[in-house]
């Protein structure tokens, strides 16, 4: 096995059992408070929660977010989540697509055939794109049918990792370029650490519509790297284990930005979705629940956890009196303090 398909593999089992959520830190959707309508004038088949991200239209607001790739224990698990995904008109995203860049390895990343109408979402993070032709980088997408691709930021993650880059440069001129080059959208993405207004107002002037918010309060990726690591590397994760801007302060740092917003980051519920929807987001993602759930009761694990996410969504609605996606983010919420430092004053 290559090193980069060892790395995945051990990725691949830290975050179905490994310790690698924050010690401290929430995603803060605890700090996020729905109004319950007591009248709310709607049955429950009323309820219609598709929404659209990245130009494909969802059936519910949720999206089996980036876990793996680029080894062979790959290719079942994201065929089958990717088939998943097709059944219940939700997105699928890949994990990093370094393997296939760097080595042509390409396990996990062909599941177009067993998904072909599902948004599927292709992965490359910053600095690998820097260092890729456009034209690289498109025969990639092509060849594996995404309707759009993540470029990742992951500085945190990767100078933990004990392989990882220490140059972060040069990436607005990156992501400029493949704005310009590219013909799918383009989602800016991180990996744990979240997205904040700066670098949502950085982007937009590039003209980037998409972002996955990826924040801080679920799976660490610096604590993934940590287990990983040793000596000065693995001290240095412990320091910056719980680095990182909380999902749902992500998602109020961005909003207002006229971005189309996947909250991702210690989703472990449809009621979290409903809440990030609230917000502003147009869908949610789940990755490690879905992963533990198909680990422990393969396909009929997985389609029942998701199932069960989707009903979850669609009761908050309910109690919120709002039938679809556009009224649940007309409806008043309620903020707790750690929360409402991190909206922007404008």
């Amino acid at each position: 096995m290559s090193n980069i398909s060892s790395r995945k593999a051990d990725h691949i089992d830290l975050c179905i059992e490994g310790d690698v959520g924050f010690h401290q830190k929430t995603n803060l959707f605890e700090e996020v408070e729905l109004i319950h309508d007591a009248l709310p004038e709607l049955a429950v088949s009323d309820i219609d929660l598709r929404t659209e991200f990245a130009g494909v239209t969802l059936q519910a607001p949720l999206v089996i977010a980036a876990m793996t790739g680029g080894v062979d224990r790959a290719e079942e698990i994201n065929r089958n989540l990717a088939k998943t995904a097709q059944k219940y008109g939700i997105g699928f995203a890949f994990g990093s697509q370094r393997p296939w860049l760097s080595k042509n390895i390409r396990d996990g990343y062909l599941v177009r055939d067993v998904a072909p109408d599902a948004l599927l979402l292709g992965n490359i993070g910053i600095v690998q794109a820097a260092q890729t032709t456009s034209k690289a980088l498109a025969d990639m997408l092509n060849a594996c049918g995404v309707n759009a691709v993540c470029i990742h930021l992951n500085p945190a993650m990767e100078l933990v990792q004990p392989e990882g880059d220490q140059d972060f440069r040069y990436g607005l001129e990156t992501i400029a370029r493949l704005q310009e080059d590219l013909d799918i959208p383009i989602i800016i993405k991180e990996t744990g650490c979240g997205l904040s207004r700066s670098v949502g107002e950085r982007i937009t002037k590039l003209g980037i519509e998409w972002v996955d918010i990826s924040g801080a309060g679920g799976t660490s990726w610096v604590a993934v790297e940590t287990h990983r690591a040793q000596d000065k590397k693995k001290r240095l994760g412990h320091t910056f284990w719980d680095w990182g801007i909380p999902t749902a302060a992500s998602v109020a740092q961005l909003n207002g930005l006229g971005l189309g917003m996947c909250a991702t980051g210690g989703i472990r519920n449809g009621l979290m979705i409903a809440k990030a929807v609230a917000m502003g987001a147009s869908c949610g993602g789940m990755a490690r629940a879905f992963l533990q759930a198909y680990a422990a009761g393969g396909v009929e694990g997985l389609e029942q956890e998701i199932e069960q996410v989707i009903q979850e969504i669609r009761i908050a609605f309910l109690l919120c009196g709002a039938k679809n996606v556009r009224e649940m983010q007309e409806r008043p919420l309620v903020f707790g303090p750690k929360l409402q430092r991190w909206i922007p004053k404008d």
